[in-house]
């Protein structure tokens, strides 16, 4: 898979926002971070549907963490900013998955599994506190 801008601005946003004493608004994040104002939106209102951030509304509001830094993993992170599971092809970690005819008999699909198995558990393990 590969990690879009929506990964990247998610990470950087969380990461601005961690550092404040109060709520961050969309207008602040998209000058500090130069980036488009209306996909920043987007992508800080997916991560609060998901819970990881806390929206308020109004002339003080903004976005706040809604955990802390060390509950917040990559994995949820970039599976909410992509809005797709983080596997590294299609069939990574599922055989019938394989978008190829060759299914079962795919010759790769062990490396590949194993290689999903190793970035599964390190993505696992990281969290915004990690990165901070």
């Amino acid at each position: 898979m590969l990690l879009t801008k929506a990964s990247e601005y998610a990470m950087l946003s969380l990461m601005l926002i961690s550092r404040q004493n109060g709520p961050e608004d969309v207008d602040t994040l998209s000058k500090r971070l130069n980036i488009s104002r209306s996909f920043l939106a987007k992508v800080l209102q997916g991560l609060a549907r998901e819970g990881i951030l806390k929206s308020y509304k109004g002339a003080k509001g903004g976005f706040v963490l809604n955990l802390k830094p060390e509950e917040i993993s990559l994995r949820k992170v970039i599976e909410t900013a992509e809005k797709k599971p983080l596997t590294i092809f299609e069939c990574a970690q599922h055989r019938a998955l394989c978008p190829s005819s060759k299914g079962d008999f795919c010759m790769i699909w062990p490396f590949l599994n194993k290689f999903q198995s190793k970035i599964d558990a390190f993505i696992d393990e990281m969290t915004l506190k990690d990165i901070l």
